[in-house]
Order: C-alpha cells, then sequence, then structure tokens
C-alpha cells in the first residue's frame, strides 16, 4: 500500500462538551464492577473541583491523547478542573506539541505488518498511526526554540513554557494542551522529558552546541512541583495510566516532609489504569498502596480499571456539565517561580 492511503483517516479528538453524559453515570452509580468504580472516581473529581482550595493535579502517561482524549484534557484546563499537569514527554510533545503544529495522528489497523510500515516511515502505536516525517519535523522543532535559548539548566517546566510562547505566535492549531496552560500560567512538568521527541531534538542541539547549550535538570523538576505541594497544601490527583508522572507527583508529599515541610498527603486521587497489582510495578501499585508510603489518603481515592478512552471522556463530561468549574478560579502557580 501507498503510504497516502494508510494515512488518509484522522484521529478525531472528542469533545466532551457535546454530550452530556450524566445519566449515564448516575445509572452506573447504581450499578457494579468498573461501571461503580467510574462512577465513584467522577463523583471523586467533583470534589476536587468543588474543593475551591485543593489543587489539582493531571497526571498522564500512555497514548491516550494520540488516541482522540487530548481535547479533554484542553477542557479540563480551561475550564479550571486542573490546576497543574505532570506528564510523560510523549503525551505533551509526540502528541500536543505534534498537533499544535499541524501535524495529525491517522487511523490505522493491527492487520497491516509492521516492516512495510517501517519502509513507509510510518510509526504505529497500537490501531493509530504517525508519520515519521512529520515527527521528525517535530524534533527539529524543539532543536530550533532550544537555540533561541540562553543557555544553562532549564526544569522542563521551564522549556515547555518556552514552547508555549512559540506557539503563540507559530501554531496552527491554536487550542493544544501546552498553549492553554501557557496562557492560563497551568505548569506542565515531564519529569522524564528526554523520553521523547524533544529528547531527540535536544540531543541534536547539544551535539552542535557541546560547550554552551540548554539542558534538562529533572530535579529541579522535583523541587519545583513540591515547592507547589508546599504552598497549594490541599491537593488531588487524577491519573492517566501511571508510570513515572504518577509516582513523581506522589513523592513530592515525602520531599516536603525531608525539607522539613508538615504537609498533606494528597487527599483525593483517582487512578484510571489497566495495569493490576501483581507486579509490584510503579504502574500497578494501588492508591491504598501509596497510602503506607504516606502519600495518598484513603478517603476519596478510586481505582477504576479501564482503558482510559473508555471511561475518560464520561466522567469529564459529568463534571463539565455540572458547571461547579465556574466557581473555581485559575490558580496560575506559573507566577510561584516568576518572583
Amino acid at each position: 500500500m501507498e503510504k497516502k492511503e494508510l494515512l488518509k483517516e484522522t484521529i478525531e479528538h472528542i469533545d466532551i462538551k457535546s454530550f452530556d453524559s450524566s445519566q449515564i453515570i448516575d445509572s452506573m452509580r447504581k450499578m457494579s464492577f468498573s461501571s461503580r468504580d467510574t462512577a465513584v472516581a467522577t463523583d471523586i473529581l467533583m470534589k476536587m473541583v468543588k474543593d475551591k482550595e485543593s489543587t489539582n493535579i493531571l497526571t498522564l502517561a500512555g497514548s491516550s491523547s494520540a488516541a482522540g482524549c487530548m481535547q479533554v484534557y484542553v477542557e479540563m484546563i480551561k475550564n479550571k478542573m486542573i490546576d497543574v499537569v505532570v506528564a510523560t514527554g510523549a503525551s505533551i510533545i509526540d502528541m500536543d506539541f505534534f498537533e499544535a503544529l499541524g501535524f495529525k495522528h491517522y487511523k490505522g489497523s493491527l492487520e497491516v505488518a509492521d516492516t512495510p510500515l517501517r519502509d513507509l516511515l510510518i510509526d504505529r502505536i497500537y490501531d493509530t498511526y504517525i508519520d515519521e516525517e512529520e515527527l521528525q519535523n517535530c524534533d527539529m522543532t524543539i532543536k530550533n526554540v532550544a537555540d533561541s535559548m540562553k543557555p544553562g539548566a532549564y526544569s522542563s517546566r521551564e522549556f515547555i513554557n518556552e514552547l508555549g510562547k512559540y506557539l503563540v505566535e507559530k501554531s496552527v492549531k491554536k487550542d493544544s494542551l501546552i498553549q492553554v496552560c501557557y496562557e492560563n500560567d497551568v505548569p506542565i512538568f515531564c519529569p522524564a522529558f528526554s523520553d521523547s521527541s524533544a529528547g531527540f531534538g535536544l540531543v541534536k542541539h547539544q551535539w552542535e552546541r557541546p560547550d554552551a547549550h540548554v539542558s534538562i535538570d529533572s530535579v529541579k523538576d522535583f523541587l519545583e512541583l513540591t515547592k507547589v505541594k508546599i504552598e497549594a497544601g490541599t491537593t488531588g490527583l487524577f491519573m492517566i495510566g501511571g508510570g513515572v508522572p504518577k509516582n513523581f507527583t506522589q513523592d513530592t508529599v515525602v520531599c516536603a516532609e525531608i525539607l522539613g515541610y508538615d504537609v498533606p498527603m494528597h487527599q483525593y486521587a483517582v487512578q484510571i489504569t489497566v495495569a493490576d497489582s501483581r507486579d509490584g510495578a510503579c504502574s500497578s501499585s494501588t492508591l491504598k498502596e501509596a497510602a503506607s508510603w504516606g502519600k495518598v489518603q484513603v478517603i476519596d481515592e478510586q481505582m477504576v480499571y479501564a482503558e482510559a478512552t473508555t471511561v475518560l471522556p464520561l466522567i469529564v463530561s459529568y463534571v463539565y456539565h455540572s458547571k461547579e468549574w465556574e466557581k473555581r478560579d485559575f490558580k496560575r502557580w506559573n507566577n510561584l517561580f516568576k518572583k
């Protein structure tokens, strides 16, 4: 098959404003298994939004953004449900920044052999395709932004803020997560930033500028997010997948204590994951387990064992249509670092 035949149907991001899931969630509340878990998770997110003092943190791992949920996260920011984002580099760069530059993700198939896809420079994420040539364009845009910056060590938050500035002037898609966060002073942290297209672009940047270049300081990331936790006090976690973003965010409680601050555990927590707890890994450790580490309270916590694209739009649509978010203000945590 020709490349143009494989890259012809684009992924369309779901619009949680276009439907009201209230009746479905209310019905699920009377059911069992994952349905009831989903309803309980919705109620916890609602509590997070109603609690005006709570700083709500979205953690993103996996590929739900490429699969059609990026606009869900954008709406959560625009409608003040979320105050901080902690994500994998892929979620922020390969998926969001990539589309902000005008590129697309495409509907693919598991039935097409992967070796021919490689020959055509098509990358596959399960049943989603990406044009590798466009992805490399994204890599080089990251390099160009780094080239324009003063050499030095930056947190990922600082670098992504520069990407926000870039997109204000250069984006094709004006509703990207990076740009919306930048415009509303919502910090984005990517503690494993180089594990993405950002890494390729930054490596080339440093290769060409060995003596004076931009680098990403992951310890500074940890310190900055811990500062947010110290200042915020009450916090809630809404976690898609697990991995580094989940653990990094939960660890801020312990880090604050090590720095001499008596901070509360994360008061609210929801995790949507397909991983179970049998292998003891970070992605599958339960929220109750996190309580043993002093990270998460177990009063308002819920694990939802589901693939995120199936339940996330329902949960967020319910909260959106409640209009409780209208009573909240942007917390603008990026301003904490402008002092």
